[in-house]
C-alpha cells in the first residue's frame, strides 16, 4: 500500500513573516471575541435558575445588566465570525502557502478556552441532559418518563424548559448511561454537571480534530482547510462548545469509525481486478463499522454512515449488486450485534427507539418544513377553513422524511456506480435529514458540513458552507429564548455591539499587514504540476482507492499523485466538483 493517499493535496511552502503576523493578529482578535462572549454569557446566557454567578463579586453585575451583557455577547460573536473568515484566507487550498495544522490547533485552543467554563449559550439543552440522565441514575426508564418524574422542585429539573419536562429522551442509550455517570459525580450541583457535559463535548470535538484532517488527506483536501471549515467554524464554537451539545461525540465517533475502517482498503482503478485482502483489512473494516454503530447509540443519525461505508467496501471489489449485498449483510450483522450489546450492556432496551420522535414537538422557526406548515395554517385561517397547522406539519414531516430517504437512496446508488464519492453522499444525505426536520437546529447541519469539509474540495462548496455557517450562527440569540417578550432588547444590544465591532475591525485593518486584507497575488496561487500517468489506468476513468473512482471524462487525470486541473478548478489536488457533484477526482481514498 502507498505510504499516503495518491490524492494527497500536496506540500505547501511555509508562510511569510507578514502572513504569520497576520494570523497572530487574527488569533488575538478572535480570542478577544471569545472573552467578550464569555463575559456576556454571564448575563445573557442560559444561566441556571439558581445561578452561582450571583454570589461572585464583580461577575454578578453582568446578570443585572442583561442588555449590556447581550451586547457584549453579540460583539464576541461577530468578532469570532470575522476572525474565522479572515483566518480562512490562509486556509484556502488554492494558495501556495496555507496555515499549518499546529497553528490551527493553537487558534482553536485560544478561542475555545474562554467558553469552557461559561453557562450554556444559545440553548438550554444541557439542562435536559442533566434531567434525563438523572432519571436513569435513579433507576427509572428515561424512554418512558421525562425529567418531571424527579419532581418539579428538583434542582436538576427547574432549569429544564417546560416543553421537555414530560417528554421521553430522544438520545441513544450510551449517551444517557454516560450522562448518568456524570450526574452521579455532580449530584445536585447543576453548574458542575453542566461543566462535566461540556468536557464530554470536548472529548467528542477532540476526536473530530484527530480524524478530520486524516480523512481530508485521503480525499485530496488540505487538512488545514478541513479543520478551518469543520472545527474552527462558528457553529462549532457557539453551539457545540458553548451549547455543550452531544452532537460532537456522535460526529466524532462517526468520523473515527470511517477513518479506522479505511485504514487497509486498497487503492484501485475502476475495472481492475480487486487485489487480495491486505493484512488486517477485515479487522479494520469490522472495527470501523462497530465504532460507527457506537456513534449511533449516541445519536442515531450516524447510522447513515454505515450505508455509505458498505458502498465503499462493495466498490473495493467489483461494485456489483452481489458485492453490495455482501457488504450490506456484514454491516447489518455488525450493527445488530454492537447495537444490542451496547443497549442492553448499559441496562436499557430498545424502548429508546420510541423517543426518537420527541424533537418533533418543537416547530423551529428556522426549519423550512415548519415554516411552510405554519404558513399553510395561516392561509387556512384566512380562507375560513380553520387552523390545521398541526395536521399540515405532521403531513409535511412524513413527506420530508420520505424525501430525505429518497435522496439517501439516490446517493447510495450513484455512489455504487462511481458517480459520487460515498463520503460526499453521506454528507448530503445526513444534511437532507437535518434540513428537512421540523425541529431543525443550526448545529444539526454540522453533521453535513464536517464530512463534506473532508471530501468536497471545490471553492463553490466552501463558499456555500461558509455563507450558511455565518447566517445560521447569528440567527439565535445567546440565551436561546425570546427574552420573555422583551424583543426590544435585541435591536438595542445588536446596534450597540455593531458599533463596537466596526471600531474593532477598523483597528485591525490599521494594525494588520496589507496581506491580511489584500487580494491574493496570482503568483501565490498553487498550480500543481500534472502528473505523468503511472501504473494501469483506463480511458475515461479516474483512479480511486477502495473502489471510489468515478468517470472522469473531460478532466485532466493522471495516476499516483495526479491532480484535477480542469475548468473551474481552484488549484487543489484531486478535488471533487462540489458537494453532491460528480466525483471527477484523480486517485484518492474512498
Amino acid at each position: 500500500m502507498p505510504a499516503r493517499s495518491p490524492a494527497h493535496p500536496g506540500d505547501r511552502d511555509p508562510l511569510t513573516a507578514d502572513e504569520r503576523r497576520s494570523i497572530r493578529l487574527v488569533q488575538s482578535f478572535g480570542t478577544v471575541g471569545s472573552l467578550m462572549l464569555a463575559f456576556g454569557s454571564l448575563g445573557a446566557g442560559a444561566a441556571p435558575v439558581l445561578n452561582p454567578v450571583n454570589t461572585l463579586p464583580v461577575l454578578r453585575i453582568f446578570a443585572r445588566i442583561p442588555t449590556v451583557s447581550l451586547a457584549l455577547a453579540f460583539i464576541g460573536m461577530i468578532m469570532l465570525i470575522a476572525g474565522w473568515l479572515l483566518l480562512g484566507r490562509f486556509a484556502r487550498p488554492s494558495r501556495k502557502r496555507i496555515v499549518g495544522r499546529r497553528e490551527l490547533h493553537r487558534t482553536l485552543l485560544l478561542w475555545i478556552a474562554p467558553l469552557v467554563v461559561i453557562p450554556p449559550v444559545f440553548t438550554r439543552d444541557p439542562y435536559v441532559y442533566l434531567g434525563q440522565s438523572e432519571v436513569l441514575t435513579r433507576g427509572m426508564d428515561p424512554y418512558e418518563v421525562g425529567p418531571e418524574a424527579l419532581g418539579n422542585g428538583d434542582p436538576l429539573v427547574v432549569g429544564v424548559a417546560n416543553i421537555w419536562r414530560d417528554t421521553p429522551a430522544p438520545y441513544g442509550p450510551l449517551f444517557l448511561r454516560i450522562g448518568s455517570w456524570l450526574t452521579g459525580i455532580s449530584g445536585e450541583h447543576v453548574s458542575g454537571g453542566i461543566l462535566l457535559f461540556r468536557l464530554l463535548t470536548l472529548v467528542g470535538l477532540g476526536i473530530v480534530v484527530w480524524a478530520l484532517p486524516r480523512l481530508a488527506a485521503r480525499f485530496g483536501v488540505p487538512p488545514s482547510t478541513a479543520l478551518w471549515l469543520g472545527v474552527a467554524n462558528p457553529l462549532v464554537l457557539f453551539h457545540i462548545v458553548g451549547g455543550a451539545h452531544n452532537d460532537a461525540l456522535g460526529i466524532g465517533l462517526m468520523l473515527l469509525g470511517l477513518e479506522v475502517g479505511l485504514r487497509r482498503l486498497p487503492y484501485r482503478v475502476r475495472g481492475d481486478s480487486p487485489p487480495p485482502l491486505a493484512k488486517g483489512e477485515i479487522g479494520f473494516i469490522v472495527a470501523g463499522a462497530a465504532i460507527i454503530t457506537v456513534a449511533a447509540t449516541v445519536k442515531l443519525h450516524a447510522i447513515v454512515a454505515l450505508g455509505f461505508f458498505g458502498v465503499m467496501i462493495a466498490r473495493r471489489w467489483y461494485g456489483g449488486i452481489k458485492d453490495l449485498l455482501k457488504a450490506a449483510t456484514g454491516m447489518i450483522a455488525i450493527c445488530a450485534v454492537v447495537m444490542t450489546a451496547v443497549t442492553y450492556g448499559v441496562g436499557l432496551d430498545y424502548g429508546w427507539v420510541n423517543g426518537l420522535s420527541t424533537p418533533t414537538k418543537l416547530w423551529n422557526w428556522i426549519a423550512p418544513t415548519a415554516e411552510i406548515g405554519q404558513l399553510g395554517g395561516v392561509l387556512g385561517v384566512a380562507l375560513g377553513l380553520g387552523n390545521h397547522t398541526a395536521g399540515i406539519i405532521a403531513v409535511l414531516a412524513i413527506l420530508s422524511y420520505l424525501a430525505a430517504g429518497a435522496i439517501t437512496v439516490k446517493f447510495l446508488w450513484d455512489s455504487l456506480h462511481w458517480r459520487y464519492r460515498p463520503i460526499i453522499g453521506l454528507g448530503v444525505s445526513v444534511g437532507a435529514f437535518m434540513l428537512l426536520h421540523v425541529a431543525m437546529q443550526p448545529w444539526w447541519l454540522l453533521w453535513a458540513i464536517i464530512p463534506l469539509a473532508a471530501s468536497a474540495g471545490t471553492s463553490r462548496f466552501r463558499v456555500l458552507a461558509t455563507g450558511m455557517s455565518v447566517v445560521l450562527a447569528v440567527l439565535i440569540p445567546p440565551n436561546g429564548s425570546p427574552f420573555d417578550g422583551r424583543l426590544y432588547t435585541l435591536p438595542q444590544a445588536y446596534f450597540a455591539g455593531g458599533l463596537v465591532v466596526l471600531g474593532a475591525l477598523a483597528l485591525l485593518w490599521w494594525r494588520a499587514p496589507a496581506v491580511l486584507f489584500a487580494r491574493t497575488d496570482p503568483d501565490d496561487l498553487f498550480h500543481p504540476p500534472r502528473a505523468r500517468t503511472a501504473g494501469r489506468t483506463r480511458r475515461g476513468h479516474a483512479t480511486d482507492p477502495a473502489g471510489t473512482a468515478a468517470d472522469a471524462t473531460g478532466s485532466h487525470v493522471g495516476a499516483a499523485g495526479s491532480h484535477v486541473d480542469g475548468p473551474g478548478s481552484d488549484g487543489t489536488t484531486a478535488e471533487v466538483s462540489g458537494a453532491g457533484t460528480r466525483d471527477e477526482s484523480a486517485r484518492d481514498h474512498p
